[in-house]
């Protein structure tokens, strides 16, 4: 274990007014008291392991990311179980696409297992921000960025590290709403070769104007194709897409495939796991077309469509618009695999069944 400092905030909150802050976090509008930084150097590798005051961070106009843009970050929460410990999600699958991410970006790789100390020693000290109700949870956000100083185009030589940590409502606090999506024929997240695979802060700044486009259409989310014939199904906004073919007995579940553009998603990848094994839905990766989703709904086929990632954990789809038409998937609510599927991993990361994978880490 690396030794970490602490260096205790001066204007940490009351109990009464943590309390308060829970009762109705809503999502990325309140801050634990602390968090966690961590430094690096070519020369020194890692140095300084810190758990410090959450505040502002001083930066030089000319710090490299600023310009260039080597910035990287993960998503994950923590939940209080009814035992009183603090349990997060397959951090070491996080910690593990943080670093292949730091690779693509040209990022030194920041260990494994200092990375999932930093969340321990984060959750040793504002513990008490993880909300005991099952509806809600500690966000966790790991960031990375370069910070030497100057308009060289290279590599950086210094980083920093950081993790901070917001306490999040229910994503749904009125009920599992289903969302509307526009299929953008103008703008591509990403093309096999380029960023895809990273979660890097690029990525989101890309897709902003895409999903105002799909604002003007009366939208919630942007639906991604493919970069080359723009017609198969990619992504939804930040969020993987499952489809499910045919009901009841007969149901199986299809996913797009990594193919190099698509980030490979951590609540991606259990739902594959846990539908195949838990739930005995059959389950395979293979590529879905824009006329293979609209055929599907018109001839039943395709009974339920459904997005999944870190804040929503699954969100159900139930209308599509695009230039070739607009559909409704099933009746357009949420569909019984989506919820059961849903209702297993939540059910899973609150607690409240057994953790049949060994997915949940103590952090506290």
């Amino acid at each position: 274990m690396t030794p970490f400092s602490v260096e205790l905030s001066p204007n940490a909150r009351s109990a009464g007014e943590r309390d308060a802050i829970l009762a109705d976090p809503g999502f990325g509008r309140h801050f634990t008291d602390h968090m966690v930084s961590i430094r690096f150097d070519r020369e020194r590798g890692w140095y300084e392991p810190s758990v410090v005051p959450y505040g502002p961070i001083t930066l030089d106009p000319a710090t490299n990311f600023i310009h260039y843009g080597q910035s990287i970050f993960e998503g994950m929460k923590a939940y209080k179980h009814t035992d009183g410990h603090i349990r997060t999600f397959r951090p070491h699958k996080n910690a593990h696409r943080f670093r292949a991410s730091a690779r693509r970006l040209a990022m030194p790789e920041i260990p494994a297992e200092l990375f999932i100390q930093s969340l321990v020693e984060l959750a040793h000290v504002d513990g008490g921000w993880v909300p005991s109700d099952p509806e809600k949870s500690l966000y966790l956000r790991p960031f990375m960025f370069s910070t030497e100083v100057g308009l060289g185009v290279k590599p950086a030589d210094e980083y920093q590290y950081l993790l901070i940590a917001s306490p999040a409502g229910a994503y749904f606090p009125r009920g599992v709403a289903p969302v509307s999506v526009w299929l953008t024929p103008d703008y591509v997240r990403a093309a096999v070769g380029g960023t895809g695979e990273a979660k890097c802060a690029g990525n989101y700044a890309a897709s902003l104007i895409a999903q105002a486009e799909a604002s003007l259409h009366g939208c919630d989310q942007v639906v991604w194709l493919d970069a080359k014939e723009h017609q198969w199904v990619e992504e939804m906004g930040g969020m993987n897409l499952f489809f499910v073919f045919g009901t009841g007995d007969a149901a199986r579940l299809v996913t797009p495939p990594l193919t190099g553009s698509l980030l490979p998603g951590v609540t991606r990848d259990s739902i594959l796991i846990m539908a195949h094994q838990d739930l005995g839905i059959p389950v395979s990766e293979e590529p879905i077309s824009v006329e293979q989703w609209k055929k599907g709904c018109e001839s039943g086929g395709i009974s339920e469509v459904f997005a999944c990632g870190t804040a929503a954990v699954i969100t159900p789809v139930g209308e599509v618009k695009s230039r070739v038409g607009a559909w409704t998937v099933s009746d357009g609510g949420a569909g019984p695999i989506t919820m059961r599927l849903r209702n297993a991993l939540l059910s899973l990361q609150s607690g409240q069944s057994p953790d049949t994978h060994a997915w949940m880490f103590e952090l506290a």
